[in-house]
């Protein structure tokens, strides 16, 4: 019992260290959409080395339960709607892959004391169990559960990790294209009111299409619920 103390204390110990030194050197600046044309700025001045700086900062924002919202909106921004997709969608795979690995070899005392007693999660696990991939794809469209601790909490089922990057992967882009295209349209579309619309419908399509998910899964919402 006291190990786990211990190492819950040196976990969020070490969580706060890293913000605290994201926010002194003003990375944490960023993530704000009101900043929306720092970051381009801000990716622009690493040249070709940029989509591995976003990719590494993505990943970064994952481990570390940052917003993952406006970093996507941003790369939409920064890199356009096609490639804004693709640096998101490589950023994202690889840090849930690492908070999987993290939560499954690394700290999984320390991620078992965040979910201990969620309900939810219990039900999550018995339903890995009994339909394996079909819940994580589930819960990666729809929000019942916070993105960035159901990495970590997925390394505590028996589910594989091939199985969990690739599922995750795939069923992670209907909204990571959604909300680069809002990025993409003040980018792409500026100055043509043609192209800015475009890319708005499509996103707009996207989230539309994410948000009626949960009725095309009713039943695996109940059983959730």
């Amino acid at each position: 019992m006291k190990s786990k103390v211990i190492r819950f204390i040196i976990g969020i110990g070490f969580v706060v260290v890293i913000y605290s030194l994201l926010r002194y050197y003003g990375v944490t600046a960023y993530i704000d959409l009101k900043n929306v044309h720092k970051i381009k700025d801000w990716v622009s001045g690493f040249g070709v080395i940029a989509p591995l700086i976003y990719i590494g900062f993505y990943v970064v924002a994952t481990l570390f339960f940052l917003p993952g919202l406006p970093i996507t909106v941003l790369s939409g921004i920064a890199f356009g709607p096609v490639w804004g997709v693709v640096y998101v969608w490589i950023g994202a795979t690889i840090g849930v892959s690492l908070a999987f690995l993290v939560g499954r070899y690394v700290a999984r005392d320390l991620v078992e004391s965040w979910i201990s007693g969620n309900a939810l999660f219990q039900k999550i696990d018995e339903k890995v169990e009994k339909e394996g991939w079909r819940i994580l794809m589930f819960t990666r469209l729809t929000p019942i559960f916070p993105f960035n601790l159901q990495n970590y909490a997925y390394g505590l089922t028996n589910i594989k990790i091939l199985t969990y990057t690739i599922v995750s992967s795939i069923f992670m882009l209907p909204g990571t294209i959604a909300y680069v295209q809002i990025g993409g349209a003040l980018v792409s579309g500026e100055g043509d009111l043609k192209k800015t619309l475009i890319y708005l419908s499509i996103a707009g399509v996207l989230i539309l299409l994410v948000s009626l998910i949960p009725k095309l899964f009713r039943k695996e919402q109940t059983d959730l619920d």
